[in-house]
């Protein structure tokens, strides 16, 4: 099983190989790709830092804790009507997301997010909407900065 955070159910819809360290990617990449795999997977909502955050780089500041990352999930659980503690398929999970989320969501819902000016996590709910599998995830790595360079 895995534990999630809410806005990490869009973070995931959007991964395309990028993120804050190696470290970062490569767990990232491998929950990512488990879910597009075998999405009967398991997972459940959790208040707070998941699995995707404790693989976040202990040398930058971490901004799991912060108010507007809690804001950003308690808006994505409400959009999906997902409760905490309460196991569910991913694939629930992205018919909830089919159902109930416009790429132009993700705007409004993501707004402080220093991921949304790239329009991945828009690109991914585009994808969910029309039925089709995510792509598999790319094996590069970076931050925004080096998302900048490409």
């Amino acid at each position: 099983m895995i534990r999630l955070r809410g806005h990490h159910l869009l973070c995931l819809l959007g991964y395309r190989g990028m993120g804050y360290s190696d470290e970062f990617c490569i767990n990232m990449t491998a929950i990512y790709e488990r879910l597009r795999v075998q999405p009967e997977t398991e997972i459940v909502m959790i208040e707070g830092p998941d699995d995707i955050c404790g693989h976040y780089p202990k040398d930058q500041h971490a901004h799991c804790e912060g108010a507007s990352v809690y804001t950003r999930d308690a808006r994505v659980l409400d959009k999906l009507g997902m409760e905490l503690g309460k196991p569910v398929p991913w694939s629930q999970v992205t018919a909830k997301v089919a159902d109930h989320v416009e790429p132009g969501d993700i705007q409004v819902i993501c707004a402080s997010c220093p991921w949304e000016p790239y329009g991945v996590c828009k690109e991914g709910v585009d994808i969910i909407r029309r039925g089709e599998s995510l792509p598999p995830a790319p094996s590069r790595s970076g931050g925004p900065a080096a998302a900048a360079e490409r």
